[in-house]
């Protein structure tokens, strides 16, 4: 999708809002569209192909993605709770920040009887609050050509002999620093260590990309040989021909589940509900394994073996896995994100 679609696209969006807000006859006329609040890149592009087209149109239900990197989307979400009607009628985020934007009393509790595919949703996975779209647990990719001694974990990403061959997604700030403080010796509830191990990486001349579009292109040029990144993404990475390979970090490290929720001020709920149950079809998840890479997050969906085999953990990875603390990163959200741009990055 160009950029003038993606403007266009949030153009109506952003037009149907400010319409029908003080029309209600036109907001019932409509009401067969969903406004989805959503990233662009490959995440957006699977959307259209294995939602959008094929399960939602044929219900006469046009879908409009309101394309952004999570920051803007949720900035909207906290600035429009109080207002009657609001821009998104889906809002997609990460599970860490659907829990802090829930936290903020934006979204509904989902109605379980509007949900029809709420069963099928892996029982460890479940919430109130979002449903959860895919997953997948973050790792060191590494380009094993360049690094021929295979890492153990985040702090080999400190070795000096990479010195200007580490990247980051700057947008994964939360998650860099994460790693950083895993490699300084802090943990899962305290990133405090990850001050002093940017500043080192900064003297190692580390590199930061604007999206995770960029950093692949990186990896493809060797330009960058080492990041952390979600497996899932590696997985991708791999079938477009990008030398990397994984490991799951020794330190520790966790899953990451992306989500989607139903603002209390939809305009269109029954909408976003059909669009919620689109979501979690077994075809529409098989297909986003197979694109990129991440795990289905419903019972009945059936990977092929080849997949399953490249994406799914063995039981000693699974190990070194946990749940975000979510308290402690709403908490330190603030904190982290003006470190991460005034000081890592200035």
């Amino acid at each position: 999708m160009t950029m003038t679609r993606r403007a266009a696209l949030t153009g109506s969006a952003a037009a149907l809002a400010s319409i029908t807000a003080g029309l209600p006859g036109l907001a019932h006329a409509q009401s067969k569209q969903v406004v989805v609040g959503t990233w662009g890149g490959d995440y957006g592009e699977l959307l259209r192909q294995n939602i959008d087209q094929p399960l939602m149109a044929p219900q006469g239900i046009e879908v409009l993605q309101d394309v952004a990197n999570a920051d803007p989307r949720k900035t909207k979400l906290l600035a429009e709770r109080q207002a009657r009607r609001g821009t998104y009628d889906i809002a997609c985020l990460s599970d860490t920040d659907m829990h802090m934007i829930s936290a903020q009393n934006a979204f509904d509790t989902l109605e379980t009887g509007r949900l029809k595919r709420g069963g099928a949703i892996l029982p460890a996975l479940a919430k109130t609050y979002a449903v959860p779209h895919i997953y997948s647990a973050l790792v060191l990719l590494y380009n094993p050509s360049k690094v021929t001694t295979p890492p153990t974990g985040f702090a080999d990403m400190w070795d000096p002999k990479y010195r200007g061959r580490v990247g980051f997604s700057d947008i994964l700030y939360s998650t860099n620093t994460f790693a950083a403080a895993m490699a300084g010796g802090g943990g899962f509830s305290d990133y405090e260590p990850a001050k002093k191990k940017l500043m080192e990486m900064r003297s190692l001349d580390g590199r930061i990309y604007p999206s995770n579009e960029a950093l692949a292109a990186a990896l493809k040029s060797e330009e960058v040989w080492m990041t952390p990144m979600w497996l899932a993404r590696g997985f991708m990475w791999q079938k477009a021909g990008i030398p990397v390979k994984h490991v799951v970090p020794k330190e520790g490290a966790y899953a990451i589940v992306f989500e989607a929720a139903v603002p209390r001020n939809s305009r269109n709920k029954d909408n976003a509900y059909a669009y919620l149950d689109a979501m979690l079809d077994p075809k529409a998840q098989v297909a986003f394994a197979d694109r990129m890479g991440y795990l289905p997050t419903v019972k009945d969906a059936q990977l092929p073996a080849e997949i399953a085999r490249q994406i799914s953990l063995s039981e000693a990875e699974q190990e070194r896995l946990r749940a975000p603390d979510y308290d402690y990163l709403l908490k330190s959200h603030g904190e982290i994100l003006d470190f991460w741009n005034k000081q890592f990055k200035a």
